[in-house]
């Protein structure tokens, strides 16, 4: 598969904190672009199959959570995590998962995850369209690496996750070899 370079022009529907709103749920939408979310800055986005979901909610998210000041030393000014969930499923895994520095991003519609062809049907799972685990380090809109996971595929029988870890990423960041994906930081029931 070959990988594009720049990441792809998408608007995501995010949902914001606005004390103006009032009431007691002072949340109003908000189109944020591509050049927004990654334009001069240098990211680190991993995107997954789901929120709430036993790998990503166990280990992909809480370990880049836990290793977010040494990805800050390693001059990366935001982690991104992405899923193709809607801004509401996002926001409450954030709050389920105490995500305090990763960026939950949702790509409701699959669009971003479409454009950089790691859109796969999950209905085997019952979960329809959704993305193939993958990381990538993106200079001002620019992809400089990216790890996917190994045999993408449609309706994969199991859930590949080797390299969109978030210790091969900082591993890849310090020039080093990456030990492989540590153990789960967080107990999955479900």
């Amino acid at each position: 598969m070959g990988v594009i370079e720049r990441v792809p022009d998408v608007v995501f529907k995010t949902r914001v904190r606005d004390e103006s709103v009032g009431g007691p749920n002072p949340y109003r939408w908000q189109d944020r672009t591509t050049q927004e979310i990654f334009g001069g800055k240098k990211v680190v986005v991993f995107s997954l199959p789901g929120a709430f979901t036993p790998t990503c909610s166990s280990n992909h998210l809480p370990r880049y959570e836990e290793l977010y000041d040494e990805f800050k030393a390693q001059g990366i000014d935001q982690i991104i995590c992405l899923s193709v969930n809607d801004a509401f499923v996002m926001f409450q895994w954030g709050k389920q998962q105490g995500a305090k520095n990763v960026l939950l991003l949702p790509d409701g519609n699959g669009d971003f995850t479409r454009k950089m062809g790691m859109l796969v049907d999950k209905s085997n799972l019952g979960f329809g369209m959704r993305s193939w685990r993958y990381s990538m380090l993106v200079n001002d809109g620019k992809i400089e690496k990216f790890f996917a996971e190994p045999g993408i595929v449609d309706n994969c029988p199991d859930d590949p996750f080797e390299v969109s870890d978030a210790d091969t990423m900082l591993a890849y960041l310090k020039g080093n070899e990456s030990a492989g994906v540590s153990e789960p930081r967080m107990a999955f029931v479900g």
